[in-house]
């Protein structure tokens, strides 16, 4: 699959990598050019803008929002008139459950899908896995569930740490 990922700090930019080393396509935006600039130094493919990072997916897109989640909502709001009915947005940020239920009913009104992946696993996420908590539909979870195994990949894809 190829996935869109806005942001690449640290969660970011390890999620990233992992999904690539897993074998999926990952194109890369973060409103810091040096953070896409290292991302690149892995064959990660960059984008300069939101709008530039929709356009380098194919359709039906796949855009995972790996931000604060005070800023998340404004990401949506930025990327929402870019989208098409059918693409995908994950908010990876932990953001409030109230605010998930109500970014995911304005987004389907607009035919895009949302889901809600509270994402944790730090710097150590990229060698161990993500740990994920899943909310959304259950048919656009089960699309997307090679990209969910690549980033979890369960309890014995590392040794347990003492």
């Amino acid at each position: 699959m190829h996935i869109g990922m806005v942001g690449a700090g640290r969660m970011g930019s390890g999620l990233a990598r992992r999904l690539v080393r897993a074998g999926h396509a990952c194109t890369v935006y973060d409103p810091n050019p040096a953070a896409v600039a290292d991302l690149a130094a892995d064959g990660i493919a960059g984008a300069g803008t939101l709008t530039e990072l929709v356009a380098a997916l194919p359709k039906p897109g796949v855009i995972w929002i790996m931000v604060p989640a005070e800023l998340t909502g404004d990401v949506i709001d930025d990327l929402t008139p870019a989208l098409d009915p059918g693409d995908i947005l994950i908010d990876g940020g932990n953001s409030f459950y109230r605010d998930a239920v109500t970014r995911s009913h304005a987004l389907s009104d607009h035919g895009i899908h949302y889901l809600d992946v509270g994402t944790s696993g730090g710097t150590s996420g990229l060698d161990r896995g993500f740990c994920l908590m899943i909310g959304g539909p259950a048919a656009v979870v089960e699309r997307l569930d090679p990209v969910f195994r690549a980033l979890a990949p369960g309890l014995d894809a590392a040794p347990r740490t003492p």
